[in-house]
């Protein structure tokens, strides 16, 4: 039995390929952030002071190292579960977007920070997570996918306690930086709505091609020979002809004579 794919684009790759692609990048990428932070924490390269600094020049630079620092070992494992499931989500199930998807979410959100957070130094990749999450849910809803709209539950299910995180409950967390990946996330869903998967119409939403419409009536030429191969099939259609006369109108009905209960009605011609 003929195995059905989980997404509709690309059907030439199988989806244990996709699986694969899409957590080889994930884990590449979580690779690099966990060797920069064994250099940081082991062997003192004190790396994390060179996060994203808003509005100063030399913080412009933390929009390209935000996500590779972490403060401590709780920060960086709880970072890289949730990213690895996000980030495999998404580049499975928005395969043909996703790389794109990647790039915005890298740096927008920390042009975004930097342009109004506290002045503070800001590290993690909780906000490409955030990212992510968002733009999966929001992304899923106005689809109207059925297979995207699962990923926007799941996401739901077991992300969306996230979303506290981007009010200022906890002064050490850079909420500022949730809250920019966030904002990202919703208006590239919005903006990338008509760009890979797309929900699969029902058969009763697609119009119909002129030439369905047309009845095969066989006529008088295209007779089928007795003997031949298809005059069995032939001989067991059956063709309905309609004559339509014009109808004439009624004219005036008269009772017959006779008791009452026993009167009927004759139409003269």
């Amino acid at each position: 039995m003929e195995e059905t794919p989980l997404t509709n684009f690309n059907n030439e790759i199988t989806d244990t390929d996709k699986i694969k692609d899409a957590v080889f990048f994930s884990v590449i990428f979580l690779a690099i952030i966990w060797a920069i932070f064994l250099m940081d924490d082991v062997l003192g390269y004190h790396l994390k002071s060179h996060g994203l600094r808003p509005r100063s020049v030399e913080g412009l630079k933390g929009i390209f190292t935000i996500h590779f620092l972490h403060g401590d070992l709780k920060h960086i494992a709880q970072n890289s579960l949730a990213f690895l499931v996000l980030n495999s989500f998404l580049f499975y199930f928005y395969r043909p977007i996703a790389l794109k998807v990647f790039l915005f979410l890298f740096f927008l959100p920390g042009m975004v920070l930097w342009l109004w957070a506290r002045p503070d130094n800001h590290i993690g990749a909780s906000m490409l997570i955030f990212g992510e999450a968002a733009f999966l849910f929001t992304s899923g809803i106005i689809r109207k996918d059925g297979r995207m709209m699962r990923v926007s539950l799941v996401v739901a299910l077991y992300y969306g306690s996230l979303i506290w995180y981007v009010f200022p409950i906890d002064p050490t967390i850079s909420w500022e930086g949730h809250l920019s990946g966030l904002l990202t996330g919703v208006v590239l869903a919005l903006w990338l709505r008509n760009q890979g998967p797309q929900r699969i119409p029902f058969q009763w939403e697609l119009e119909p091609d002129e030439d369905e419409l047309v009845a095969d009536v066989p006529s008088d030429e295209q007779a089928v020979p007795v003997g031949s191969q298809d005059s069995t099939a032939h001989a067991n259609r059956v063709v309905v002809h309609y004559e339509y006369v014009e109808k004439k109108p009624d004219t005036a009905k008269k009772p017959l004579s006779g008791s009452d209960s026993e009167k009927t009605e004759r139409v003269e011609p």
